[in-house]
């Protein structure tokens, strides 16, 4: 995907997809199909590529067959929870699994889904589901530094590393350094989770400063991680699956989390960003929807999406032979997780602000 000219091409790029998706779900489909014992519903924002494989095999385990909704937009999650919230008198959809999870909670707060806290659900640590049993995640990216071994040597140690990297984001000029558009997608959680912790005064001083010394602003983190890895930035921020893809090509990329100031025991947070899985409020195939969401629960799903492509991170307990080398590495920077409740609670307000923002330029 091409990297815009300017932020502002880019701002009204963004905002044009936003536009188009919310006419896209303002009206809801008007034909609900009829229930059947053995067929279930998802919406799924997760890459199909990872996704279908785990889908596949619930199905025949189960001989339920699953009726998947795929969306493939760059903005697929909010354009997915959108729609659910378009849906909610006539909800179409049994389960939403999402590659994210602050669209989710949001869905909590519309009165979307509704409770279900399954056989698989005591598995998943407190920070990363909802207490009350309406979503739990799994299977987690991580939020990151992508730095070029050529421009940037590798420090001694990992903690030598990030404080190289933080020193440089002090630099009066950041033309070298990459981040996507905090609109949607990760980014927009990163900045929600910042929000919450400092808060929204902080991360509107720090948005404005990043842009103030001429941080490079991508269309996305796959767009971040090829400026990195091509060499035209130093470094920059992206996620987990994107900075394998890099490393997987052979390009001359390291990662280490990005780190918060808060901490867990003394150590500083990261950012760990789960799919979640959630029952829909009114779901059609609601006993089918609640083994789906078992299985995805599951240490055998967990397995499955650690060894794909991507190495997403099991957050429950899971067998450390079964994992990939780079998985078992990503799982010790994901206990230091921070807890992404109060964030949630700050999505909006940050979509809103950055919304008015870019819409100014």
């Amino acid at each position: 995907m091409p990297v815009p000219n300017s932020p502002t091409s880019s701002a009204r790029w963004a905002l044009l997809v936003l536009g188009i998706m919310a006419a896209a779900v303002a009206i809801p489909w008007l034909v609900r199909p009829a229930a059947h014992d053995n067929q279930l519903v998802v919406y799924c924002a997760h890459d199909a590529i990872f996704a279908d494989e785990v889908i596949r095999r619930f199905e025949q385990q189960t001989n339920i067959q699953v009726d998947v909704r795929y969306d493939e937009e760059a903005n697929k999650s909010l354009g997915l929870t959108n729609l659910l919230i378009a849906e909610k008198d006539q909800p179409r959809c049994d389960v939403f699994w999402n590659n994210q999870t602050l669209g989710t909670i949001r869905l909590k707060e519309h009165g979307v889904l509704a409770r279900y806290a399954g056989t698989e659900h005591d598995r998943i640590p407190s920070a990363f589901k909802d207490p009350e049993g309406y979503w739990a995640g799994f299977a987690a990216r991580m939020r990151v530094y992508i730095i070029n071994n050529d421009t940037l040597p590798a420090a001694a140690d990992e903690a030598a590393d990030l404080q190289m990297i933080e020193g440089l984001l002090q630099a009066d000029s950041l033309h070298n350094v990459a981040i996507a558009m905090p609109l949607f997608g990760t980014t927009l959680s990163h900045y929600s989770v910042l929000a919450a912790n400092p808060g929204l005064d902080q991360l509107k001083q720090w948005h404005a400063s990043l842009h103030k010394r001429g941080i490079r602003e991508a269309r996305g983190n796959g767009a971040v991680k090829d400026l990195v890895a091509e060499g035209a930035c130093d470094f920059g921020f992206t996620d987990t699956d994107d900075a394998f893809v890099a490393i997987r090509q052979g390009k001359p990329v390291r990662m280490i989390p990005v780190r918060l100031d808060a901490t867990i025991d003394g150590v500083r947070n990261t950012i760990v960003l789960p799919n979640s899985v959630a029952l829909i409020n009114g779901a059609r195939h609601e006993q089918n929807a609640r083994r789906f969401i078992d299985f995805l629960l599951s240490e055998e799903t967990e397995q499955i999406l650690a060894n794909s492509a991507s190495h997403q991170i099991p957050l429950g307990t899971t067998d450390p032979a079964k994992l990939p080398e780079e998985v078992r590495r990503l799982q010790v920077w994901a206990k230091d997780g921070i807890p992404l409740h109060a964030a949630a609670l700050q999505n909006q307000a940050v979509l809103d602000w950055l919304s008015s923002e870019y819409l100014q330029q």
